[in-house]
């Protein structure tokens, strides 16, 4: 195996393994202490439930821009209807069917008027936000609207000994498990692949594109919709920017992931390497008080490189 394709491979896992070490040498005491990673896995896992529902769209070679204003829609309108006196399940009942009525029309945009992803979903990331403005009024909801059963969820978690799984880690591990299932284990997910490989191949061979496309952006609001509920919770409020950042990092994650494909495809598994990659250095930069700007240019900076890896071993295999 040549050493491009070694970069290709192993370069974003060789670097996710030396920024760890790079960090657990200067913060020997906290940085891989149990409590730390634990606090980690929370923090990272609304942002980890929207990159592994990114990874459905992205096999396809498509993408969704309005999962993050698709998150800040979801936390208010539950938390809007919390202080109207709806019970916490209906709330949360009403904010994932608000993230599929998204998703299906982001798919309808897409599959059946076939407007080109970037724009359909540069729209409806307009329109979602604006939504999400109108619906809260541009205030922020918290306190005593919020029901302490819904903020009290975040605060949960599986007790293992001394330790305790977080209630929202352990959402993100249900999400990764069945967006594994889905895209490695299912037809749909090899049809998926198939449409991101070759899409007119795919529908001479008499895939349903249109449907699989459809049903695709739909997982991706519903993702979206579950990550504006754990945000909302974990911070017993919700207000109509929560979501900002959320689609630049997922998108940035699945990339990252997609290092780790021979083929170069949206892996889930991958992904996950890349939101941990992603919370990692959040987390040791922040300890090492590290203004938070230099973080941008550090995540533009591995993105970069990463896919510059990949694309070098390509060329070489050339």
């Amino acid at each position: 195996m040549t050493i491009a394709v070694h970069l290709r491979r192993y370069g974003t896992l060789t670097g996710f393994a030396l920024m760890v070490v790079f960090f657990a040498v200067n913060l020997p005491d906290t940085f891989l202490s149990a409590r730390n990673l634990l606090n980690v896995s929370q923090q990272i896992s609304m942002l980890a439930v929207v990159a592994f529902t990114m990874t459905v769209v992205m096999s396809m070679g498509d993408f969704d821009l309005s999962v993050g204003a698709m998150a800040s829609l979801a936390g208010v309108v539950a938390a809007t209807l919390f202080v109207a006196g709806w019970p916490v399940g209906w709330a949360i009942a009403a904010a994932l069917g608000v993230g599929v009525a998204g998703g299906l029309l982001n798919g309808f945009l897409v599959s059946i008027l076939g407007i080109l992803p970037f724009v359909a979903t540069l729209g409806t990331m307009t329109v979602f936000g604006g939504l999400a403005f109108v619906v809260s009024d541009g205030r922020t909801i918290f306190g005593r609207d919020i029901p302490p059963s819904f903020s009290g969820f975040a605060r949960s978690g599986l007790e293992l000994g001394e330790w305790r799984i977080p209630a929202l880690t352990l959402v993100a591990l249900a999400v990764l498990a069945a967006i594994w299932l889905v895209l490695e284990q299912t037809p749909y997910g090899r049809r998926l692949y198939a449409i991101g490989g070759n899409i007119e191949a795919a529908r001479l061979a008499g895939t349903r594109v249109k449907r699989l496309r459809w049903l695709a952006f739909t997982f991706t609001g519903m993702g979206a919709a579950i990550a504006g509920l754990m945000y909302a919770s974990r911070v017993a409020s919700a207000n109509p920017t929560q979501g900002d950042g959320l689609m630049l990092d997922a998108i940035a994650c699945v990339f990252l992931g997609m290092t780790m494909s021979e083929e170069g495809e949206p892996r889930v598994l991958g992904t996950l390497l890349g939101v941990l990659l992603l919370g990692l250095l959040d987390n040791g930069l922040t300890q090492m008080n590290v203004d938070s700007y230099i973080r941008e240019v550090l995540v533009g900076t591995i993105i970069i490189l990463a896919v510059a890896s990949g694309s070098l071993g390509t060329l070489r295999r050339r």
